[in-house]
């Protein structure tokens, strides 16, 4: 662990963040952006919203450990086998987590006029209250959480090599979003680890 005291759980009621902060040294987390950027293959993220095809500017990639297919936003993304630099992530995301985990969903925003909006990540191909492990390199981004029902908002910082880990009913009960932000230049990448149902 590095410069972050381990935070519990974020969220006041629902369910459970847990943030872990820095789990990565500045150098180690600035080598693996380097390689994912690099050796990820990256595409163009593609969904259909109320009949239109979109395609967003943000990069995504998905990786497993079985070739299976994942459909969200009426679109199917089939994965990839694991590269040497993902599983090695995933080994230390699985040790300090806890958890275990067969899938990573990777999201590259190359600069702070990409986010993501407020969504929760509750697809039926997702195991039902499983941890979801979001590990971020590359630039601080503010995420942020609301409360399905009370609208209740809990905000932090995700820094370049920190972990977060939603768990058990956050995703029943709470929304999730990365804002957009002018101020930032650099890219970020996002790797969700998450358990898919076979």
């Amino acid at each position: 662990m590095f410069d972050q005291e381990r935070i519990p759980n974020l969220l006041p009621c629902d369910g459970i963040a847990e943030y872990f902060g820095k789990i990565l040294s500045v150098g180690e987390a600035s080598e693996y952006l380097n390689d994912l950027l690099r050796n990820i293959e990256w595409k163009n993220d593609e969904a259909v919203i109320f009949g239109k095809h979109l395609v967003t500017k943000r990069k995504v990639a998905w990786y497993e450990d079985a070739p299976f297919s994942y459909a969200y936003s009426n679109t199917v993304k089939r994965a990839l086998p694991w590269t040497k630099e993902l599983h090695a992530l995933k080994m230390i995301v699985e040790k300090t987590s806890g958890e275990t985990f067969n899938s990573c969903l990777l999201n590259l925003y190359h600069n702070g006029d990409e986010g993501m909006a407020w969504h929760s990540d509750d697809e039926s191909s997702l195991k039902k209250n499983g941890a979801i492990a979001s590990l971020s390199l590359g630039a601080a981004r503010k995420f942020s959480f609301r409360h399905k029902r009370s609208g209740t908002t809990v905000s932090l910082l995700l820094e370049n090599g920190s972990l977060l880990v939603m768990k058990e009913a956050t995703q029943t009960h709470w929304l999730h979003c990365l804002p957009r932000s002018k101020r930032i230049e650099g890219p970020r990448i996002n790797l969700t680890f998450r358990i898919m149902m076979v």
